[in-house]
């Protein structure tokens, strides 16, 4: 059996790196595709380095435009890979254009596709909503749609694709990969000399994570202000590594490093630097969905500045508080003071015991025939 796996966005890394692991461990064939949506190497080529992943077969260049740009030019390259290379089936993980470009060239020229992270929704009462601002959560929806396999990281996701029709031959409960990868990653991490901590003088429990990227939070500087100035009151320093697009508009508010002096404005660290960072952190302020299951493993506790999240689970176990897209800094210290006391007593992990990845690789041996 040949397996293609197409990724290109760090969440994309993160998910994959222990399903792959598995599938070399197998002596699976397997062809690894990088579409290139992460080109900066903080977001791109530290991961292949830490993870250590294997040696890409293609790297696409796809770049940066608008979604229909970007997802064009996807497209079109992917469809040649996958023509040249005949795999029998072809994983995409997640919701970024890179899983929607990789789905829609697989299905049209008649290959399995493997969903990793399927059906996930903002809501698990209200299954798709269509008026959602974010394109990440229609892309999912159509990749799940289009998918023969569809590996499911809880039962709420299982329910949720049952409910929109999905035939349940096509759908598996396997867990889910990052519990896998964080298992795998956090003991590396966490046995290293931690020098993150040593660099910005931090020490264990008295620093917030921030992380934004989102437009809604991050392509107003009016806004931006806001969010930054509800951390000026606390004692604790927050570390601020900056995504490429919020970098951007920091750039727009004049001395922002001195204005918001209590923040630790750095670059995007390696991912083993990150989960040093959040395991030792006080608290998490994201608008990340893989930021807020990272912070869950670690338990700490977080603040999701959206207003839903698909880890509903970290929200009805108190573990996690959505503040909301644009937050006023009022509101935001609000919930930074009813976070710093939640804790993750009795608190179990629904989303599995680090071996989905080994379920992933052998329900496609059980479907497709083997090596």
């Amino acid at each position: 059996m040949k397996i293609a796996s197409i990724v290109g966005a760090r969440p994309n890394f993160i998910k994959m790196a222990p399903v792959i692991r598995e599938i070399e461990k197998r002596g699976l064939e397997h062809t690894f595709i990088h579409t290139g949506q992460h080109y900066d190497r903080e977001l791109s080529d530290v991961f292949f380095e830490e993870l250590k992943l294997p040696k890409l077969d293609y790297h696409l260049d796809a770049g940066s435009g608008t979604h229909g740009e970007q997802t064009g030019r996807m497209l079109i390259a992917i469809e040649k890979v996958l023509v040249k290379e005949k795999p029998d089936v072809v994983l995409v993980p997640g919701d970024t254009n890179t899983a929607l470009a990789g789905a829609l060239a697989t299905v049209k020229l008649q290959i399995p596709v493997g969903h990793v992270e399927a059906g996930l929704r903002y809501n698990k009462y209200y299954i798709y909503n269509r008026s959602s601002l974010e394109p990440e959560q229609i892309n999912r929806s159509i990749v799940d749609h289009v998918s023969d396999f569809l590996f499911c990281p809880n039962k709420i996701c299982v329910n949720n694709l049952i409910k929109e029709g999905i035939p349940q031959e096509r759908i598996f409960l396997t867990t889910d990969t990052m519990v896998d990868a964080f298992i795998q990653n956090s003991a590396i991490a966490m046995s290293s000399s931690q020098e993150i901590l040593k660099k910005l003088s931090l020490k264990k429990g008295e620093y917030f994570v921030i992380t934004l990227h989102r437009p809604l939070n991050v392509d107003n500087s009016n806004v931006l202000k806001e969010i930054l100035s509800a951390f000026s009151v606390f004692s604790y320093v927050s570390v601020f590594p900056v995504h490429p697009r919020t970098k951007k508009t920091l750039q727009k508010i004049q001395n922002y490093e001195k204005i918001y002096d209590n923040i630790l404005f750095c670059e995007p660290v390696g991912y083993m630097d990150f989960l040093n960072l959040i395991n030792n952190a006080k608290l998490v302020i994201t608008d990340s969905g893989g930021v807020q299951k990272e912070a869950f493993m670690a338990k700490v506790p977080c603040i999701t500045l959206k207003n839903e999240t698909e880890w509903v689970e970290t929200v009805d176990l108190g573990c996690n508080i959505l503040a909301g897209w644009r937050p006023s800094h009022e509101k935001l210290r609000t919930l930074i003071e009813i976070a710093m006391n939640l804790n993750f007593d009795n608190v179990e992990n629904p989303y599995g015991d680090g071996k989905a990845s080994e379920r992933i690789v052998n329900i496609l041996i059980e479907k497709l025939g083997g090596i």
